[in-house]
């Protein structure tokens, strides 16, 4: 029988419901499962609300600093006692009572199979104007299709809710340089790919039950594009990335003397695009010009 460990990453969130979800599953269908949580140094109001679960979960470990996205997911191989490992968000919310068991089934249909991702849903009803723009990336470029995501199985990869064989995480571990927030996803992905190891995509979404203000995800961008241009600027690296939208259009647009030029005219939008954002723009066009000059930016300072 498979086993299956929980690996859920927590920092600075409400995991309660989402736990008890897990252990009412795995107890109802008896299923070979364990769950495991990792706190990376919350505040003391959400440690001393997930404090209840201590006894829930098989291991719950606290931090004493803050390590980051990619080091404390391998952090996990060091608990983990199953042969494989979900990864979940600790803002997912289940909305599948056979959530674990679609997982299992896959893997004892499918025993070859090392990497599994199962997709990501956000709430139907359009959220107010300050909560959009997170809300409207997700819908238009993240919630996929299975469909979608099998046509290009490396770019659809996302960390939020996947699975791992574990023998293959500890030889492929994620890239620990990259601690900041942005593409430690996709740079992972590329990672498994340059060693032939196959991601497979099912139907088996969590909920994103955290739709962040669009001040939040702004500040999120911006970090997530500092974190592409240091990627940008080591050659081994760079290749590994050359797939994404972002640094196709800047490697194509990457020539003198429109750099300078793309530079100049994003310094005088960028006030213009930024107040934009914030009213939660419409049309993702205008963050994908944000992106865009930033990126322009950040390599020529």
């Amino acid at each position: 029988m498979i086993k299956l460990s929980v690996c859920i990453p927590v920092y600075n969130f409400d995991v309660r419901d989402l736990v008890y979800g897990l252990k009412k599953e795995i107890e109802s269908q008896n299923l070979s499962a364990e769950i495991i949580l990792i706190d990376d140094f919350s505040d003391s109001l959400f440690f001393s609300l997930n404090s209840e679960i201590q006894n829930i979960a098989s291991d719950y470990i606290l931090l004493d600093e803050n390590n980051g996205r990619s080091k404390i997911r391998n952090l996990f191989l060091n608990y983990a006692q199953g042969e494989y490992l979900l990864f979940l968000d600790c803002d997912g919310k289940l909305i599948d009572k056979n959530f674990l068991k679609n997982y299992l089934d896959f893997l004892s249909e499918n025993p070859v199979s090392d990497v599994l991702y199962g997709g990501r849903k956000v709430p139907a009803e359009t959220p107010d104007q300050k909560h959009l723009l997170r809300w409207k990336f997700a819908v238009e470029r993240e919630n996929l299709s299975v469909e979608k995501r099998k046509s290009h199985p490396y770019l659809s990869f996302q960390t939020n809710n996947f699975v791992i064989r574990k023998n293959v995480l500890d030889k492929i571990p994620f890239n620990i340089s990259y601690s900041n927030y942005g593409y430690e996803d996709l740079l992972f992905a590329m990672d498994l790919k340059s060693e032939n190891i196959l991601i497979h995509h099912i139907e088996n979404p969590v909920l994103n039950n955290d739709v962040e203000t669009n001040e939040r995800y702004l500040e999120k961008v911006k970090e997530s594009v500092s974190s592409v241009a240091s990627m940008l600027k080591k050659t081994a690296v760079r290749n590994r990335i050359s797939d994404i939208k972002l640094v196709k259009a800047f490697e194509k647009l990457n020539f003198f003397p429109l750099h300078y030029l793309i530079v100049f005219l994003f310094i005088i939008s960028e006030k213009f695009l930024e107040k934009s954002l914030l009213k939660g723009c419409k049309n993702l066009r205008y963050l994908d010009l944000f992106k865009l000059g930033l990126l322009f930016k950040l390599m020529k300072s």
